[in-house]
């Protein structure tokens, strides 16, 4: 009786991996909708939703001398240069003394937006600090911003 069970219970698990979603025609089904995060925003890296980025600022800023122990802010302008809206999915940083600031919202065609970040140092000497940027851009989708300068004490 017991291998009657499990024999059962296994032809349903292979039924079940099998089944799919077929269209009337007997081929699996395309969608030609986008795809859509639990918000209801467009999944950054659809093909259907990307669009490119202008950089109106340098992604790579020497900000000269820094005083040790002095917050400063970064900030990288960017353009929506393309024909869907841009949507920036993710900003981290290289290290826990600098916090990027992620925009919130879609960014238009033709739209201006900016990327800041707080650096808080300590030390002396160069510094060099990467924020990650992901986004629904072509024909790449990931950037890094860096910015320097010679800490001083």
């Amino acid at each position: 009786m017991k291998k009657i069970l499990l024999l059962t219970a296994v032809v349903f698990s292979f039924a079940a991996c099998k089944s799919k979603d077929k269209n009337g025609s007997g081929s699996i089904a395309e969608s030609t909708t986008s795809k859509t995060d639990a918000n209801g925003q467009p999944i950054a890296d659809d093909p259907a939703t990307l669009t490119t980025i202008q950089w109106i600022d340098s992604i790579n800023t020497n900000l000269g001398t820094l005083v040790k122990d002095q917050s400063i802010e970064v900030s990288f302008r960017f353009k929506n240069s393309g024909d869907k809206n841009l949507i920036i999915k993710d900003v981290s940083a290289s290290c826990g003394c600098t916090i990027p600031e992620k925009p919130q919202k879609p960014f238009a065609p033709g739209e201006e937006g900016v990327i800041r970040a707080k650096f808080n140092g300590s030390g002396s000497g160069h510094i060099s600090k990467h924020i990650f940027v992901k986004a629904n851009t072509k024909p790449q989708t990931d950037y890094t911003l860096t910015f320097e300068g010679d800490m001083k004490e």
